[in-house]
């Protein structure tokens, strides 16, 4: 009896004490100055002023920033993702491509990356980072899909990037097998966020520029920050892993991992979640 009783007490006192918080995954304290907010942005691009919305962390700052690039059409915001991050102390950042969910501009693929550099410059203003509390030592982009895409792009280039995350990407240079009316028909499914573009002149831009929008004679670049690559059942590892293979055989700092999900990662999220903050919060600051 006594030891039924010893099991009851430690019972009751295991539910008194508090559970040890995953920070992606609570809601930081209402007392926090300032609290976590969101902010809508219009960020210079090409002539025009592209969508993106901040959200940001609750305290005081700077804090570390990650920009996230959507993937074609951009269905998957991966706005979840930015939640859970800011809720651990991270700055996210999301926006539109030119011509893409209701973004001004037509859509090209190529304006994609210069889209992401002119986020990025912008993030870096003095004035901007200031008020939006960023330390702009602790950037980092990311890009889901097409995204990768533009990641890879646009961070073989970047030298004030913190790191670099891949998720699920696809190449936009490999267009493999695929003949023009195949890549007119994939051009041509829920593309309903897209204007100023149409199935036709998506195929042949691939096609113009496949070559241009190879990101494997870039991938030794990315060897200047670290690399994180995450791929599922998608098909899509053959596009990232000359990537990654290269970026390390610059001496860079590659970190990969394969989930056994769909594209979308849709029956992962919380492990995406986990996955990303684990990375994130190893990098050093890029000064």
């Amino acid at each position: 009896m006594r030891r039924i009783g010893l099991l009851a007490a430690l019972a009751i006192t295991s539910l008194a004490l508090p559970a040890l918080a995953n920070p992606l995954f609570s809601d930081p304290p209402a007392t926090a100055t300032p609290r976590a907010r969101m902010e809508v942005l219009h960020v210079p691009s090409g002539g025009v002023e592209i969508n993106a919305v901040a959200y940001l962390a609750a305290g005081p700052g700077p804090h570390p920033t990650i920009v996230i690039c959507h993937g074609l059409p951009g269905n998957e915001k991966n706005l979840d993702l930015a939640q859970a991050l800011r809720r651990a102390g991270w700055n996210a950042i999301s926006f539109n491509y030119r011509g893409s969910w209701g973004s001004p501009g037509a859509y090209r693929f190529a304006q994609n990356p210069d889209d992401a550099r002119a986020v990025l410059a912008h993030l870096r203003r003095a004035d901007v980072a200031a008020r939006l509390g960023i330390d702009t030592g602790r950037i980092v982009l990311a890009g889901h899909s097409m995204g990768g895409w533009v990641t890879a792009m646009v961070a073989a280039e970047d030298k004030g990037l913190a790191g670099a995350i891949l998720i699920s990407a696809a190449n936009m240079g490999l267009r493999g097998d695929a003949s023009r009316a195949e890549l007119v028909a994939m051009s041509a499914g829920n593309m309903e966020g897209l204007a100023g573009t149409s199935p036709t002149i998506m195929a042949d831009e691939m096609i113009a520029r496949a070559a241009d929008f190879d990101a494997r004679p870039r991938a030794a670049s990315l060897a200047r920050q670290p690399l994180l690559v995450l791929t599922s059942d998608d098909g899509l590892k053959p596009h990232t892993d000359p990537i990654a293979a290269a970026a390390r055989a610059a001496g860079g700092q590659v970190s990969e991992a394969h989930q056994a999900t769909d594209h979308s990662w849709s029956d992962a999220r919380l492990a995406l979640a986990e996955r990303v903050y684990t990375w994130l919060q190893a990098l050093p600051a890029k000064r």
